[in-house]
């Protein structure tokens, strides 16, 4: 018999049962004797043994379902070789779990601190293979990860929604998207949605070239303004502080987030009326995109082949339109940024959109 375990850990995005529905499929079609275990909210359940034998109808209707039918938690990578409050050895735990349930292989869906955690079980002897999860495509090695088209969807229809309410009222709209380190979702759903500027953590911003921005807009006739921006903008004043005085800032900030210093700041020095607008985590829910269901389905059985040719030790990606197979220690650890150079900055950037640098 074959025996997977399965894990889904991190926040959620869309495409994640749509990643588990491919793994398992593929692996129920090609094996007679599958045996696949969930592992409940994530790393959590294969610390404490938390599991369940999943059937095969578990994984029936759930490809355009959002969320996952496991549950999910988040589990920092830094904490894992830290004894729990009474006194547990996570990675110990975890091993023995994997062991005595007489697992071939653990199947990890998550972004970048569960990589963390799949790469370090690697090295401590496991068959591990994972699938690239996150809404902010800011894992190494693939060119998109699944969840990402559809929170750009998502957070493109609330840009494209703000849109007639501020040329009705002649005002400046803020729309805060998620992506803390990396600005990819802001990026695309700002083009998409036709935002006047967006500001991204890779490129920091200043203030008078904001305000400047909009002058030009109010100058051109435009009577309405629209940014688009990621809730780990930073300015450059922010940016130039050394780490312990820009986390002592940070913490120190009266606003309820970036959106709001950035609203007041414009709001003073223009005079011009401005509002917030925050998605928030409806950017992480819902039914998943078609595009997003068809590249999720398609890495869940390049995972289920990696596992029967057992391949274990790799993160399954694509790159430039084909599925590859990653080496999960040069997935670890790595970050997937917004080049302030690239072509994409470049032509946003001739289509007037200013990035406030």
């Amino acid at each position: 018999m074959l025996k997977v375990g399965m894990l889904t850990s991190g926040g959620d995005c869309q495409a994640l049962n749509a990643a588990m529905r491919g793994v398992a499929k593929s692996l129920y079609r090609a094996v007679d004797d599958v045996e696949i275990i969930g592992f409940e909210e994530g790393y959590k359940g294969l610390i404490y043994g938390d599991f369940r034998v999943m059937k095969k109808s578990d994984f029936s209707g759930i490809l355009t379902e959002g969320g996952t039918i496991i549950g999910s938690s988040r589990q920092p990578f830094k904490l894992m070789r830290v004894p729990d409050e009474n006194g547990l050895d996570k990675v110990e735990a975890m091993k023995k779990n994997y062991k005595s349930l007489g697992l071939d292989c653990l199947v990890v869906l998550g972004g970048n601190g569960t990589h963390k955690t799949a790469n370090l079980l690697r090295e401590e002897g496991l068959n591990i293979v994972t699938l690239p999860k996150t809404i902010d495509n800011d894992l190494w090695g693939t060119d998109m990860t699944f969840g990402f088209q559809s929170a750009v969807n998502i957070a493109t229809n609330a840009i494209d929604c703000i849109h007639t309410t501020a040329s009705s009222h002649g005002r400046v709209f803020i729309v805060e998207v998620m992506g803390h380190k990396v600005g990819w979702l802001t990026l695309h759903a700002g083009i998409a949605g036709g935002a006047d500027i967006i500001l991204i953590p890779e490129i920091p911003y200043d203030i008078k070239s904001v305000v400047a921005a909009l002058n030009r807009r109010t100058k051109a006739g435009k009577n309405f303004s629209i940014l688009a921006v990621a809730e780990g903008a930073i300015s450059k004043e922010d940016a130039a502080l050394p780490k312990k005085e820009l986390k002592q800032r940070l913490k120190d900030n009266p606003y309820p987030s970036v959106s709001y210093k950035i609203g007041s700041e414009i709001q003073e020095l223009t005079g011009q009326e401005v509002r917030i607008t925050v998605p928030g985590h409806t950017q992480r829910g819902g039914s998943p995109c078609p595009y997003d269901r068809v590249l999720a389905s398609r890495l869940g059985a390049a995972a289920a082949k990696l596992i029967m040719d057992r391949e274990f030790g790799y993160m399954v990606g694509i790159k430039n339109g084909e599925i590859v197979k990653v080496p999960l220690a040069d997935v670890a650890g790595k970050l997937k940024m917004v080049d302030p150079n690239a072509s994409i900055i470049n032509e946003a950037k001739l289509l007037g959109i200013s990035f406030g640098d």
